[in-house]
């Protein structure tokens, strides 16, 4: 299952990690925020032990979307070693997440 990830628990959960963090950023009220929900739920099961996957609710945590320049949701960053590597933003293809996973875990 996608963790939660907060204001208070981004800097040890995804900053400090040691794997790849994929973060949702998302909010209840996006549609396709809803639309993409079931994917990431997805990779966070077949990716389980090989990289963290959570998500942040904007409407929550309005300080982490301001640190990291969300401006559309969905917006999904790809984190590692504490440093943006990638980035999606939209409803996208679970192909296009898998792409971006296998290029940064090789």
């Amino acid at each position: 299952m996608a963790l939660e990830f907060t204001d208070t628990n981004f800097q040890d959960k995804v900053l400090d990690s040691d794997k790849l963090t994929v973060v949702d950023f998302w909010a209840e009220w996006c549609g396709p925020c809803r639309a993409i929900g079931p994917v990431i739920e997805e990779l966070s099961k077949e990716y389980d032990g090989k990289i963290n996957v959570g998500k942040v609710n904007v409407d929550h945590n309005p300080q982490l979307s301001i640190n990291y320049g969300v401006t559309s949701i969905p917006a999904i960053l790809f984190i590692k070693d504490g440093k943006v590597v990638d980035k999606l933003v939209g409803a996208q293809p679970k192909s296009n997440f898998v792409k971006k996973i296998e290029q940064h875990i090789a």
